[in-house]
């Protein structure tokens, strides 16, 4: 049975007008393209209020200047500098949609045959790329969808700045007390404890192994601590760890480690707001009805993907994680398929680590990722095509508006048998 090809959705007609616009962090570059040539050359608008009114009343009389039914909005993918022209346009009866950067790299080679880049040449190409039909509609989350992405964004900051914290505290601990490094994970919250209060070789061995054992057991919440404070206590007093300039290395220590204890109230203060907004969202019980996708990735798909009814097939949504396949083959060489990873990074991270809790021992791909496995699937391949699928069932399921249950479990393994 052939798969039913999607469709490719054609913004353009006869009746509409094209506005590019190429985007800038405080001018931005408008151009405006009528059927037949007519156009309005490019020009400058600022990123504040008045200059939005203008640049949409330029946009109105040229509209009804030629008669035109329909209006068509595009602009690079350019991160933050867009956001403010996006929510006024969206509140206008248009339709945005935007470019990559890459396309519009390539065909800018075309025209005029030169690489040059400029704001008059620009706007000129993404209205080119949007004739030719290659533009992406924009979704825009709003209310608690908004919420759940701005708040997954921060969190995924933080943890950024919080792994480059304990990898300058490695640094530093591996300067004055390397052993350190072998008994404890300074990820861990008794080593986050000693570091604070105890960091150095003679601290350690100051508090005496009694001590050293009870901490360990309090700040662990019980658990016993007496073999590794034995290898800790030996360790301290052998270490190789420098004695000169110690004072000031302790200093950052203590720095850093508050800075770590600070970043981690953060991430959970933003994932206890994230649990809240999750529960405005009907449909996201269903996600979180698939076992080994938690409450955390829940959130997150919901904001990078905003509003799943925006979506008529499961392709788009492949597309917009940049989980699309290609490869590049010529003549008698095929070449392998690899994912373009042309869309949202945020959403491909959390699609792969649901993979990977999926794949485990009773998993619901525990099955389907073995039979990868067997075949001589790479293990970060084969949860990559996990990840795929994962992302199809959470459409359907968000679709249907429906409990993940006997019905997708039947799928899957007649997936598995296939």
């Amino acid at each position: 049975m052939k798969r039913k090809k999607t469709k490719k959705v054609t913004y353009v007609n006869e009746k509409t007008l094209i506005i590019a616009v190429d985007i800038g962090k405080s001018v931005h570059h408008g151009y405006m393209r009528a059927p037949y040539g007519k156009e309005v050359k490019p020009f400058p608008f600022y990123n504040n209020g008045h200059s939005f009114k203008e640049f949409w009343r330029k946009i109105c009389c040229f509209q009804r200047e030629q008669g035109l039914e329909k209006v068509v909005i595009g602009f690079e993918s350019s991160g933050p500098y867009a956001e403010p022209l996006c929510e006024f346009i969206r509140r206008k009866h248009v339709t945005m949609v935007q470019i990559n950067p890459m396309h519009t790299k390539r065909v800018k080679e075309l025209t005029g045959n030169s690489p040059n880049k400029t704001d008059k040449k620009d706007p000129r190409v993404i209205a080119d790329i949007i004739l030719l039909g290659h533009a992406l509609t924009v979704v825009v989350p709003e209310g608690a969808a908004a919420e759940l992405r701005r708040l997954t964004h921060a969190r995924e900051r933080e943890i950024k700045n919080q792994t480059a914290d304990k990898n300058r505290l490695q640094h530093l601990m591996f300067i004055i007390f390397p052993e350190f490094l072998t008994i404890l994970d300074v990820s861990t919250k008794s080593a986050l404890y000693l570091l604070k209060h105890h960091p150095a070789p003679e601290d350690i061995l100051s508090l005496g192994f009694e001590s050293l054992c009870a901490i360990l057991k309090k700040v662990s919440c019980g658990q016993p601590g007496k073999e590794r404070a034995q290898e800790l206590f030996k360790v301290a007093r052998n270490s190789v760890g420098i004695t000169q300039g110690k004072q000031s290395i302790l200093i950052e220590i203590n720095h850093l480690v508050d800075r770590i204890e600070c970043e981690q109230r953060f991430i959970e203060s933003l994932e206890e707001m994230m649990k809240k907004h999750l529960g405005q969202i009907p449909y996201s019980q269903h996600i979180h009805s698939i076992h080994g996708i938690g409450t955390i990735t829940t959130a997150g798909i919901i904001g990078e993907v905003g509003d799943f009814s925006e979506f008529t097939t499961s392709n788009e949504m492949t597309k917009l994680a940049g989980f699309d396949l290609f490869e590049v083959s010529s003549g008698k060489h095929k070449g392998q398929r690899h994912i373009s990873k042309r869309g949202r990074s945020v959403l491909r991270k959390l699609l792969y680590y649901a993979a990977v809790n999926t794949v485990k021992s009773h998993g619901i791909m525990h099955d389907k990722y073995q039979q990868m496995l067997n075949r001589g699937k790479p293990q970060t391949k084969a949860l990559i095509a996990i990840a795929r699928k994962l992302l199809k069932i959470i459409y359907a399921i968000a679709r249907d508006k429906t409990m993940y249950g006997e019905q997708y479990t039947n799928d899957l393994k007649r997936s598995v048998a296939a």
